[in-house]
């Protein structure tokens, strides 16, 4: 077993693994003294946390006791780069309408569509900006498990408060491999698992969360294969959130989910929030489920893109392979404003009918 001390002789000894040439007595000899990094040498190694990630480190419990989650939307500019205004402005009213999480670049976000080196980012700008009001849970899931091990060390490393892993898709794997693919990530801090196979073409059943939960940095599952499966994990003490806005309500009141995690928070972050903390309340959730349902009739996050941009949040721009829900729609969402009060949703702007033309299209960034 490696200790943090011999990490460090080793690297001191290696003179930052370089070679060292030595003059002997008669002849120049190459006396090469190399010593390798453990980590590239020993299974399930992570480098060492600093002392100030130690330090503002949260825990297990925390993350469990989040209520509302928001997948929070990414916007940009008109060369396809961030938005970062747009986006903290985004944030802001979400911590401002009570969110107690927000999960950054997941698929709401768009985090497949970013670099790695993008991805890290915005997660350190979200910690270092927001990260004392909000819990920053970073999609840092891949299907490659070498790239989630690099991934989730390095969103830890700028603050993350916890990881949110999903299942190898495309490629797939057994049940045995996913196992061992989450067991690869669960041991770097709090991680949510995210089970959706509607995008990923695999289920991950029961008997792979219930083998991982025994993991103490198991945080608990955002679900999406409705209430029964929810009512598995929690009736066998799992913490599960829904992960489908439409079944949210009674996830939570009838399931014993502890919350969502939402694409609909970003637009109505208050009325979500009152949903998930104040009590059964069905008259609010059938007062949302035109929006949700209208949201979600294209896949996501097609819909939250194009209402954002029509109530003023943030420019129209799309990275493709996005693009923005024709005009009858765009004119349904007003009409949906109109109905729940302008007041209800994010931002100070009238609610407009984009244009066409005033839509932008990227497709290199």
């Amino acid at each position: 077993m490696c200790s943090l001390k011999s990490y460090n002789v080793c690297l001191r000894e290696s003179t930052l693994q370089l070679p060292t040439f030595i003059n002997t007595s008669n002849r120049k000899r190459r006396n090469v003294r190399w010593c390798s990094p453990q980590a590239a040498i020993l299974h399930g190694f992570h480098l060492p946390m600093r002392s100030l990630e130690v330090k503002n480190r949260t825990s297990v419990e925390e993350i469990r006791s989040l209520q509302l989650i928001t997948a929070i939307k990414t916007p940009y500019l008109p060369d396809g780069r961030f938005d970062l205004e747009a986006y903290d402005a985004l944030m802001h009213m979400q911590i401002l309408n009570g969110a107690q999480g927000v999960i950054v670049g997941g698929t709401t976000g768009e985090g497949h569509l970013m670099s790695w080196d993008e991805h890290i980012m915005l997660i350190g700008h979200t910690v270092n900006c927001f990260g004392g009001s909000i819990k920053v849970i970073g999609n840092t899931g891949s299907n490659s498990t070498r790239e989630a091990i690099h991934a989730t060390e390095q969103g830890f490393a700028v603050g993350m408060h916890a990881a949110l892993h999903i299942n190898p898709y495309y490629g797939k794997t057994s049940m045995e491999g996913m196992v061992a693919h989450f067991e690869a990530v669960l041991p770097m801090g709090p991680t949510i698992i995210y089970n959706v196979p509607s995008r990923t073409g695999q289920d991950i059943p029961p008997r792979v969360i219930h083998t991982i939960a025994q993991s103490t940095n198991m945080a608990g599952v955002k679900e999406c294969m409705g209430n029964d499966r929810i009512k598995e994990y929690t009736d066998n003490g799992i913490v599960t959130w829904s992960g489908n806005d439409d079944q949210c309500h009674d996830a939570r009141w009838g399931y014993s989910a502890t919350g969502v995690v939402s694409v609909v928070s970003n637009l109505v972050p208050g009325l979500m929030r009152k949903l998930m903390s104040e009590g059964l309340n069905s008259t609010l959730n059938a007062k949302l489920m035109p929006l949700i349902e209208w949201l979600f009739r294209e896949v996501n996050p097609i819909g939250l893109n194009t209402t954002l941009a029509q109530l003023g949040m943030m420019r129209p721009v799309f990275r493709l392979p996005y693009v923005p829900l024709p005009l009858a729609r765009r004119v349904e969402f007003v009409n949906i404003v109109k109905e729940l009060g302008r007041e209800n949703f994010v931002g100070d702007k009238d609610v407009q009918v984009l244009d066409d033309d005033q839509f932008v299209l990227v497709g290199r960034y």
